[in-house]
């Protein structure tokens, strides 16, 4: 096995271990286009464990200087075209195969710099800046490999990359308080009696329930904005995207389930219904592959 070929192991290895629900939707992907949806992974995945690690005996600014560092080689890479890094080779090897633009990932190290030094976001729009990179970019980036068949498939992915992003700052409330950040718009809160001081004290109060609603109210407000968008993708890519967009948006489902304990409890999707869903998908994409002309 060749270097590439054990970046592209590696980039596996990090969905299927931290991307459990996104590892299943990848694997309704032809298997041809696997491997690319794992380096992509792979890249995000590194340089949020750079910031995230709660292990980590780094300092902020040492952390800063971290991903500073990978990050920019990682750009340089992407301009030369050659990466002696083990998450990078894969991921310079999938932008040149699909012409992924180079700014997508200039905007997702932005927002990981952001999580170093910013704790709080007062607004929706403030904390759009952070999101776009986080998570718009990650839904922009995949289609070249998902295959698109018109232009208005684009803002439908961000929109839904953002959805998602919104649906685990929902659920992760609680480990972000631990990191020292709080998702939610302070603006919003406020509007429902919630404070700073009311979410560290990690007590369900109706006012945080009713904070919750509104955001849950949101995500599935983009969900239903970016489903049409769906269908300007290359049929066998559907199904997984369907699938995706319905295990990840549906944490707020299982947060409603857990009757809105973010502090106690953790929201998460259950096995029968990802199998479920994978099950449904899986029909899908079999019944796509056998209308290809090929």
């Amino acid at each position: 096995m060749n270097q590439l070929e054990l970046s592209y192991q590696e980039c596996k290895r990090l969905n299927a271990q931290h991307g459990k629900t996104y590892y299943l939707a990848t694997l309704l992907l032809p298997k041809s286009k696997r491997q690319y949806v794992h380096a992509l992974y792979g890249f995000a995945r590194y340089a949020d464990e750079i910031v995230d690690d709660l292990n980590s005996q780094l300092s902020v600014d040492e952390k800063a200087k971290e991903l500073r560092t990978w990050g920019n080689s990682i750009l340089e890479s992407l301009e030369t075209g050659r990466s002696d890094d083990h998450v990078g080779r894969a991921l310079i090897d999938t932008v040149s195969r699909f012409d992924i633009p180079h700014e997508h990932f200039e905007a997702f190290l932005h927002s990981m710099q952001m999580d170093l030094t910013i704790g709080s976001y007062e607004t929706y729009e403030d904390l759009m800046e952070y999101v776009y990179g986080s998570a718009a970019v990650i839904g922009l980036e995949m289609l070249p490999v998902l295959g698109v068949l018109s232009d208005q498939a684009y803002e439908p992915a961000k929109k839904l990359g953002i959805a998602f992003q919104l649906a685990n700052f929902i659920r992760d409330v609680a480990e972000d308080l631990d990191r020292g950040r709080i998702y939610l718009p302070i603006q919003e809160l406020k509007a429902h009696g919630v404070d700073k001081a009311m979410l560290e004290r990690r007590v369900l109060t109706p006012e945080i329930v009713s904070a919750l609603k509104e955001q849950i109210s949101r995500v599935r407000r983009l969900q239903k904005e970016a489903e049409p968008g769906i269908q300007f993708l290359s049929k066998e890519s559907r199904p997984c995207i369907q699938a995706a967009s319905e295990l990840y948006c549906g944490i707020v489902d299982e947060v409603e389930n857990i009757g809105y304990d973010i502090f106690t409890k953790r929201a998460k999707t259950s096995t029968s219904r990802r199998l479920k869903v994978a099950s449904k998908a899986y029909a899908k994409t079999i019944f796509a592959r056998q209308r290809l002309p090929w």
